[in-house]
């Protein structure tokens, strides 16, 4: 995905069910949207099957200017609950390098890409399975689709392996 260093982003949350409607409303009003996505093994009657999820469930990114644009229509757009703000005068933009490097890990669908460059000792986040949300780091690397990680469950340390499409690297 191409992405101009000059565009600031901010975080918007979402009514239930809201994304499409977001981004269409959103786009009419003249803003960006980025929604990613990332594709997670789910299985239904004993059939194992690969699914779109959105990696931000309940959010989506807009980019604006603050300093231009009329932002405060945002929180009235349809499928917007509102936009996250530290100070209601004036939004600030997540970091330039997070949003850069979540967009050139996207295709031009908004598919997210495995993370290729992995190293044992590397901080990582688990984005889907009974392991979602936790954070944790990679103890060994057994092949090219599969990471071992050392995770605290229930007072004890457990070795286990995950897939690589199932994780995020940390900075």
């Amino acid at each position: 995905m191409e992405d101009r260093d000059d565009r600031q982003w901010f975080v918007a949350q979402l009514r239930p069910q809201g994304l499409v409607r977001a981004q269409a409303h959103l786009h009419r009003q003249g803003f960006e949207t980025f929604a990613p996505d990332i594709l997670v093994m789910t299985t239904r009657a004993g059939a194992a099957r690969e699914a779109r999820k959105q990696l931000f469930p309940g959010y989506i990114f807009v980019s604006f200017d603050p300093d231009i644009s009329n932002w405060g229509a945002i929180n009235s757009t349809r499928g917007i609950a509102r936009l996250i703000l530290s100070d209601p005068r004036r939004p600030q933009p997540l970091p330039s390098a997070l949003m850069t490097g979540l967009r050139q890990r996207c295709d031009a669908s908004g598919l997210l890409s495995p993370q290729l460059d992995l190293s044992v000792g590397d901080r990582i986040r688990v984005l889907s399975g009974p392991f979602a949300d936790l954070v944790t780091t990679i103890e060994t690397l057994p092949s090219a689709a599969r990471i071992g990680v050392l995770i605290d469950l229930m007072g004890r340390e457990v070795n286990t392996t995950l897939s690589r499409d199932q994780i995020l690297k940390l900075d």
